[in-house]
């Protein structure tokens, strides 16, 4: 089984005390072989442990001294030491198979892992879940974790899965909810095979079979130019406002029978649909924030001060050990998303610069109304084309910086550019592109609401 290597070490830590470097393999903690980075963590977590590292070929033993519950103060490479469970289903919709060549290895990796749900939010189809699975979530107190259902009539999900388990792998989904851990659901809802009648079968079957889980949300599918399914499409403004519609009702039946609204939908149909974005108080608490339900409404909520800034989903992200990005990210000492009100800021442009914002065409539909009525002319908002992944593609997390140079290239010197920081891992683009590459300088801010605010305010 492959070791955990430590990438970085904070020098005020427990580890840099004890003399952890970065390269060193982690062989045992206190006698133990962490499987991941969720064992790792409970292991460090004693006081004094005795770690066990391999250096250049040698092993040697230290003990870290440390009080319980004191951070260890190490980032290793990764979030699955042993191996990353990956997916065994054929999705016609799956991103993955819809990624351009030539980016990080770690991008092509299907990963249907219950510990990456947990560690970062990820989703899981369940397809390749055990008993042992459950009985250690069920022991360790995994949760909250995130399902992929789709559909919840066996045939339908066995045929968007590409795989005959789909028909009964949500069995653990049951067994999940029976055991009291909290479940988060979506619907990838896919034009001709699960919207319309299918949907709304699915809504109700959600609330017939699945009434305990936490929240479920109807996101549209991605699809980039590289998809090689032909029946695939995006969804009408009319399909669009269908999706609004049932969802819509779903919540009135869950609220009448549970008080709560648990279905929600995303953010995106809500602009194809050419509709209002629902208040503040139907999204709770914002559980599905990172898969695009409820940005929108937020981003306002923020700017206005009325709400905090909302931190990145998945319990271990800020949890000392684990690579702060997802185990996809390239790793770097200690490095992910600025922090909510931090901006990362290149050489500037005078003071009273023209300012323009570049997002995706998406945030760029949120951003203008908003800034037309609180900041009417203080900038201007431009929506980058996507032409890397093309498609539908129409997040800014999504943009590539190649883009963002054709965007920039023709404009006079002297504007000041603001950028979202969720464009960025450890200072590049999923293209490679780094921000020293683009031909303008270019200020990175956090990518909420108040941060905007803050800096337009210093203009």
């Amino acid at each position: 089984m492959p070791l955990p290597v430590v990438v970085a070490v904070d020098p005020a830590s427990p580890a840099a005390r004890a003399g952890l470097a970065p390269g060193d393999e982690i062989v045992t903690i206190s006698g133990q072989v962490p499987r991941d980075v969720i064992e790792y963590r409970l292991l460090s977590d004693e006081a004094d442990p005795e770690v066990e590292l391999r250096r250049g070929g040698l092993d040697r033993v230290v003990i870290v001294a440390k009080a319980a519950g004191e951070a260890l103060g190490v980032e290793v490479q990764s979030a699955v030491f042993d191996q990353v469970r990956t997916c065994d289903n054929h999705c016609e919709f799956c991103f993955i198979y819809q990624l351009p060549p030539g980016l990080r290895p770690s991008l092509y990796v299907k990963d249907d892992d219950y510990r990456l749900s947990f560690l970062y939010g990820n989703f899981t189809t369940l397809t390749r879940f055990t008993e042992s699975d459950l009985e250690r979530i069920i022991d360790e107190g995994l949760a909250p974790l995130y399902v992929s259902i789709h559909a919840t009539d066996p045939a339908v999900r066995t045929r968007m899965l590409r795989n005959k388990r789909g028909a009964t792998s949500l069995r653990w989904l049951r067994a999940l909810l029976d055991a009291g851990v909290e479940v988060h659901g979506q619907v990838v809802v896919c034009p001709g095979v699960n919207d319309g009648d299918t949907l709304v079968d699915t809504l109700t079957g959600l609330l017939d079979e699945y009434p305990e889980l936490a929240t479920a949300a109807a996101v549209p599918l991605g699809i980039s130019r590289y998809s090689s399914e032909p029946a695939l499409r995006p969804h009408t403004q009319a399909e669009a406002a269908a999706v609004v519609r049932a969802v819509h009702d779903a919540q009135t039946d869950f609220l009448a029978a549970t008080g709560r609204r648990v279905v929600f939908a995303a953010d995106e149909y809500y602009l194809l649909a050419g509709e209002s974005f629902p208040h503040a108080e139907t999204y709770g608490d914002w559980s599905q924030h990172e898969n695009g339900v409820g940005m929108a409404r937020r981003f306002h909520e923020e700017w206005h001060g009325r709400v905090e800034a909302a931190e990145a989903g998945g319990f271990f992200q800020s949890v000392d050990g684990a690579p702060a990005e997802g185990y996809r990210a390239p790793r770097g000492a200690f490095a992910g998303s600025l922090a909510p009100g931090e901006s990362a800021v290149t050489l500037r442009p005078r003071r009273r610069a023209p300012i323009t914002i570049l997002t995706g065409t998406y945030g760029a539909a949120v951003l203008g109304p908003l800034l037309d009525a609180e900041r009417p002319g203080v900038a201007e908002v431009r929506a980058v084309e996507n032409s890397y992944f093309g498609g539908n593609i129409g997040v800014a997390g999504l943009l590539a910086g190649n883009d963002v140079a054709a965007s920039v290239a023709a404009d006079k010197p002297g504007r000041r550019y603001l950028l979202p920081d969720a464009c960025l891992s450890n200072g590049r683009f999923l293209d490679g592109v780094s921000l020293d590459e683009l031909p303008a300088s270019i200020e990175v801010v956090a990518s909420d609401g108040a941060s905007l605010r803050r800096a337009l305010d210093a203009a």
